[in-house]
């Protein structure tokens, strides 16, 4: 089965992101979850993003080569939230790449944020709250809406689900979502599956 490697958001690689990867690892898969924060897990969304804006590009780049060092190419790049960026590029720019789980956040394919256009044959979901003031009125469901009209339905998908919280994956948070949360497992795992 093809690994998937798990991007944590601003608040750092909780167990609330751990225990996530654990569903989607459920049935025997693979889910990597490296440590961007190397071990900060700050308290709150504005302190996260703060502390993500304190890193050097650099550092990050650096951490994430070291966590696929060893790995084959062929994986499935996940991300929430902040992570979608590292996820995202992976998938577009690595070859090798079978997929993409992108979680409450999602990058145009042109333009000055761009990584350019997507692959050929890449599977890609993208999920987010169809209020949450950051994925739904910062421009991350245009952006997911341009994929999916781009791409094509056969290979990409936009899940939105009701609400306005954000990082509503992680259990340790007080913005989680157990319902949605366990739709988005079914779906992602339904991508797995297709994948290998």
């Amino acid at each position: 089965m093809t690994d998937v490697v798990l991007f944590h958001h601003v608040q750092g690689l909780t167990d609330g992101v751990r225990a996530f990867a654990d569903q989607l690892a459920e049935g025997g898969r693979t889910v990597h979850t490296p440590d961007l924060f190397d071990g900060e897990t700050p308290a709150s969304l504005e302190e996260g993003m703060a502390f993500a804006q304190s890193i050097d590009d650099d550092v990050v780049r650096e951490r994430v080569d070291a966590a696929l060092s060893g790995l084959p190419p062929e994986l499935v790049f996940a991300g929430i939230s902040f992570g979608i960026m590292e996820a995202q590029r992976l998938a577009q720019t690595r070859p090798g790449a079978r997929g993409a789980l992108l979680y409450e956040g999602c990058l145009p394919i042109t333009g000055e944020w761009a990584f350019g256009p997507w692959p050929d044959g890449v599977p890609v979901q993208i999920h987010g709250k169809d209020d949450d003031a950051i994925f739904a009125h910062e421009g991350d469901v245009e952006a997911a809406r341009g994929i999916v009209d781009t791409v094509g339905p056969d290979l990409a998908e936009l899940f939105l689900y009701p609400g306005n919280t954000h990082l509503f994956l992680d259990s340790t948070l007080p913005t989680y979502d157990a319902e949605a949360t366990a739709l988005a497992v079914q779906r992602s795992r339904a991508l797995l599956d297709r994948v290998g």
